[in-house]
């Protein structure tokens, strides 16, 4: 997550190659970050729903919700309700596209320009595949002159092209499985912040720089920033020895506590500064 982005010599390839270069590099990073990559033009195969699909066909979206279900039974044992699935899938979507949009911005100040259309779910195993398309950069990139790539001003206005490209990319899907979570805009934008600033904050874990994934996050969302109802808002917690942690709440609930109720998230409402202390200064000592 550096400062300044270190850009390489002027490419002679097209913007989706180096967006997929970019993705696939960041990929390599984040062993969480489950995606593959495919080529523009390809189809979506048989058994898998792009993003556009999922938001305009109730069969797709039972379709995935239905094997988010039995992943669930499989790894723990128990059926969660139909909102609980919902909500873990709407979850691990708005995460997984929050890093893929959000990560090459932190590492390179591109934005990638991902339609719902180019972002592909396995109804399956829940998957993900994703097609590289154009980005947004700033005006010093050496890609700027390329077909696909659009100029920016400056680092406000690249920030904004993400946070407004995210909303736009998960706004049908939030509108389509709203009833299926049985919560209402507020609460589902809060989740599609939540993971945008988990996202941003996960890589600079990653990159063993968090401090710097922090400010990232806070610069990114700053406070509340229509349609989002709320800021990266990280806090301090006082550990031993004068050291500190950073820590946030989440402004909306992925439901995890109750598939595991003894293990709700780290930064879960549920979650007092007690507990999150602890687990943060095990991970340390570990």
């Amino acid at each position: 997550m550096t400062p300044a982005p270190v850009y390489p010599p002027a490419p002679a390839v097209s913007s989706s190659a180096l967006t997929g270069s970019a993705l696939r590099g960041l990929a390599a990073l984040c062993p969480a970050l489950e995606a593959r990559f495919a080529e523009p033009g390809s189809r979506t195969p048989q058994g898998w729903a792009d993003g556009a699909e999922l938001a305009g066909s109730p069969a797709f979206l039972d379709a995935l919700l239905a094997a988010e279900t039995l992943r669930t039974e499989h790894r723990h044992g128990r059926t969660p309700r139909p909102d609980v699935a919902a909500s873990r899938a709407l979850h691990d979507y708005l995460w997984t596209v929050g890093l893929l949009m959000s990560g090459p911005w932190c590492l390179e100040r591109r934005v990638p320009r991902l339609r719902p259309r180019d972002v592909r779910v396995s109804l399956t195993t829940g998957a993900f595949s994703v097609v590289p398309g154009g980005f947004a950069c700033l005006p010093g990139d050496p890609a700027a002159g390329l077909p696909g790539v659009r100029v920016l001003p400056h680092e406000e206005a690249l920030r904004t092209e993400l946070r407004s490209g995210f909303a736009g990319h998960v706004r049908p899907l939030l509108t389509a499985i709203a009833p299926r979570v049985r919560r209402g805009p507020r609460a589902l934008w809060g989740m599609a912040g939540d993971d945008l600033v988990s996202g941003v904050w996960y890589l600079g874990r990653m990159l063993g720089e968090e401090e710097r994934g922090v400010r990232a996050a806070s610069e990114l969302l700053p406070g509340p920033v229509a349609p989002f109802p709320g800021g990266a808002d990280f806090r301090r917690l006082a550990g031993r020895e004068g050291r500190t942690y950073p820590t946030r709440t989440r402004t909306g609930c992925c439901l995890y506590y109750t598939i595991r109720p003894a293990e709700a998230c780290g930064t879960c409402p549920r979650t007092g500064d007690t507990e999150r202390l602890g687990r943060l200064e095990n991970d340390a000592s570990g």
